[in-house]
């Protein structure tokens, strides 16, 4: 078999995809030792371990696409996700603020730093982080649930009663989320 990088990576996805974990994890592997320095095959490993239960592998796979290329925002915040994951909220923190330095329109790492932030019951300030990600995407699903649970803490009922119209016109009532 002619082994080359985009045939391992697409080998893996597919065994990954169907709970394969072992498998995708050494054909990723494999395709590493063929070209180390790139970032998305690391990014796609992490992933990999992620998924198969993995954190210590996957934030470690992470930070090695990182090192690769440190200014890919999804990277990023993947690293603030399994920061706070594994309950490193300082360095979920820290990732959140980088990337939303490298790119404050992004809202998924706006949605990331008000769920660290909610975590740690900063309400007001995980509210304001929300309020941003649907600032730039009125349509983003997950940032108004999260909004939505964030105002019921802080006893906001015309923003909860907000949110949940918003989403109903996202996602009718009865129709299942893909």
């Amino acid at each position: 078999m002619n082994e080359n990088v985009d045939t391992l990576n697409t080998c893996a996805i597919e065994l990954a995809s169907k709970g394969d974990y072992s498998e995708a994890i050494a054909c990723f592997k494999r395709a590493i030792t063929i070209e180390r320095y790139n970032y998305l095959l690391w990014f796609n490993l992490a992933i990999t371990y992620r998924d198969s239960g993995d954190m210590e592998e996957a934030l470690a796979s992470l930070k090695k696409a990182y090192a690769i290329n440190p200014t890919d925002e999804e990277v990023i915040d993947m690293l603030a996700i399994t920061s706070l994951n594994m309950g490193s909220y300082d360095s979920a923190l820290s990732y959140c603020a980088e990337g939303l330095d490298l790119n404050p329109y992004n809202p998924h790492l706006w949605n990331t730093l008000g769920v660290v932030q909610f975590n740690k019951k900063e309400y007001e300030d995980a509210s304001e982080s929300f309020e941003h990600a649907v600032t730039i995407d009125p349509y983003y699903y997950d940032a108004l649930f999260n909004l939505r649970d964030t105002y019921d803490e802080l006893g906001n009922k015309t923003g909860v009663d907000f949110c949940q119209k918003q989403m109903d016109s996202i996602m009718p009532k009865g129709k299942p989320r893909v």
